[in-house]
């Protein structure tokens, strides 16, 4: 495959710092406790997007950020990464940031997300006319819900007649993407994500979130839960898909990220959803066993890790 002939995704989300600190004991809430900080460039849409460059697309990505040292840092991982970098930058700024609390498992516990500039000024970006331009020019175009709603439909009015994806970041900012559900190809969100988007409870199973969801118009999405059974549907098909048990999960940040770029990059491979989703299920595997949201691996190790995912279920 030539390089004029390998697929382009334009993205435009959340490009940031990533704060980790991760209790070396049994987490107790309202305590001092003994563990470790780490910290990395990350954001939904640039996780996924690094991981997708990897699997054997192109990327450009528009972002916002400071003019501080984060931002060169930031600015830095996009050069890095091989992504050509749109983002604009406010000299007077701070660069917006991510700060979680895992505990010893690697779970999340708490959860800082400084990200107003976002919302203040990556809307107003969508009105320049190389992003325009960009996106005519690409194959297929990504956001997150970094973006408020009038971001999103915008980003949706721009993309036309191109596939859509989207990533639900959190519960609070999943509804975000309520007026734009029915314009995209596939949304890649987790349960509690899903709850927030449908109104549905804790109890329900995966055959009514796949009802609820398509009532919300939505065509196409892979709902994660954990390490518990993920809903994968079309328009044609739904699926359950059962990720691989894991021991020693270092860390779950990004594992979601990784899983939708490593979709989207075989959706635009030309692989059909249900065979796409487990290149997915497999970058998210790899993402948990590094202490790192956007882990390297060889194509080798991805083979290895592929391996080991199932293959989608028909939904009872």
């Amino acid at each position: 495959m030539t390089q004029d002939q390998i697929p382009l995704l334009f993205a435009v989300g959340g490009a940031h710092m990533d704060r980790r600190g991760q209790s070396s004991v049994p987490f107790i809430a309202g305590a001092s406790n003994p563990g470790v900080m780490r910290e990395e460039p990350g954001g939904g849409v640039f996780n996924a997007l690094r991981l997708a460059v990897r699997r054997g697309v192109k990327a450009e990505m528009l972002s916002v950020r400071g003019g501080d040292r984060v931002g060169d840092v930031i600015s830095a991982a996009f050069e890095a990464a091989g992504i050509k970098d749109s983002s604009a930058v406010f000299i007077d700024r701070t660069t917006p940031s991510y700060t979680a609390i895992l505990d010893e498992r690697g779970d999340v516990v708490a959860a800082i997300a400084d990200m107003a500039l976002y919302e203040l000024a990556l809307p107003r970006q969508l009105r320049r006319r190389k992003v325009r331009d960009s996106i005519e020019a690409a194959d297929a175009v990504f956001g997150d819900a970094n973006l408020p709603s009038e971001g999103l439909q915008r980003l949706a009015g721009l993309a036309g007649d191109k596939p859509l994806y989207a990533l639900a970041i959190s519960p609070a900012k999943a509804v975000r993407l309520k007026p734009v559900l029915g314009d995209l190809a596939c949304l890649f969100l987790n349960r509690r994500e899903a709850f927030a988007l449908t109104g549905l409870g804790a109890d329900a199973g995966l055959p009514d979130l796949h009802k609820a969801l398509k009532a919300e118009g939505l065509r196409a999405a892979v709902v994660s839960n954990g390490g518990e059974a993920a809903l994968v549907y079309t328009n044609e098909d739904a699926f359950s898909l059962l990720p691989p048990e894991i021991s020693g999960i270092a860390d779950v940040t990004g594992a979601g990220d990784a899983l939708a770029g490593g979709t989207i990059a075989a959706l635009m491979r030309g692989l059909p959803l249900e065979d796409a989703v487990r290149e997915g299920f497999a970058a998210s595997a790899l993402t948990l066993q590094t202490h790192s949201a956007t882990p390297v691996f060889t194509a080798r190790i991805f083979d290895t890790a592929l391996a080991h995912i199932p293959a989608p279920s028909p939904l009872a």
